[in-house]
């Protein structure tokens, strides 16, 4: 169970930062509001959240998860693949400590957290335009130490390893087609989303609550099966800046 988690409000510069959609200039006032209900949410699901102040510096600051994959043992500060993200690491070492003693992804190795899926004892790494293998590598001798396993697994279509493929509870994840035949997902019960959906995959499994994109019914109809309750969030702003539900904070146990 979750009872921690890290976020950090959307900076005003926020519509500067990196992104690949062409759904529209983005809205800060509501993205604010839409970040308030996640965090209610989260609040809502029994953790306790520690929220950071908005950084103008790094418009993309808020995609918090990123820059820290943390386990019940440890926490490990990312090297963000993107130049212009890269010096967001800095600033997440110090909110961080407080709770977990802290390892280093290292140069030449790029690691972000959304390319980073914690299934058990179980990860999967993404390798993708802003994870390297080197880094993939470093994070795995990291978890090495702590009795997890790891898979690197090539990204295709989508920023992060976790646009396209996240547990759901149940030994069930959600799976976009291009991941759907490999077979090192075929231990789980596959929910494959939907072509028209496949924003959808980046939803998130919390304390036996699945938080949702709003938008998106068939995704939502599959993941009802699961018998978890849903909480369906606006994330048109997210969105529209190549973010999603996983990226928004940092979870972990106290």
């Amino acid at each position: 169970m979750f009872t921690k988690a890290i976020t950090r409000i959307p900076a005003r510069s926020f519509a500067n930062g990196l992104t690949t959609s062409k759904l529209g200039n983005p809205d800060y006032d509501l993205m604010l509001q839409q970040h308030y209900k996640y965090v209610e949410a989260l609040v809502n699901l029994g953790l306790e959240v520690t929220q950071l102040e908005p950084f103008n510096d790094f418009p993309d600051a808020h995609f918090v998860e990123d820059v820290a994959v943390v386990t019940n043992e440890i926490g490990v500060i990312t090297n963000p693949g993107a130049p212009e993200r890269n010096g967001e690491k800095f600033f997440i070492k110090a909110p961080l400590s407080k709770f977990r003693d802290l390892e280093f992804i290292e140069s030449p190795g790029t690691l972000d957290g959304g390319d980073v899926l914690q299934i058990g004892k179980h990860f999967f790494i993404g390798i993708s335009e802003r994870t390297n293998e080197e880094g993939a590598n470093q994070l795995a001798s990291i978890l090495k130490k702590f009795g997890y396993t790891f898979t690197n697994v090539k990204v295709g279509p989508g920023l992060h390893f976790k646009s396209s493929v996240n547990y759901v509870g149940k030994n069930s994840i959600l799976i976009t087609d291009h991941f759907f035949s490999n077979p090192i997902f075929d231990a789980y019960n596959k929910i494959l989303v939907d072509k028209d959906e496949e924003y959808a995959a980046n939803s998130l499994f919390i304390n036996d609550t699945i938080l949702t994109p709003k938008g998106y019914p068939k995704t939502k109809a599959k993941l009802s099966k699961l018998d978890f309750p849903i909480i369906e969030l606006d994330m048109s702003e997210v969105q529209k800046m190549d973010g999603g539900l996983t990226c928004l904070s940092i979870r972990f146990a106290g």
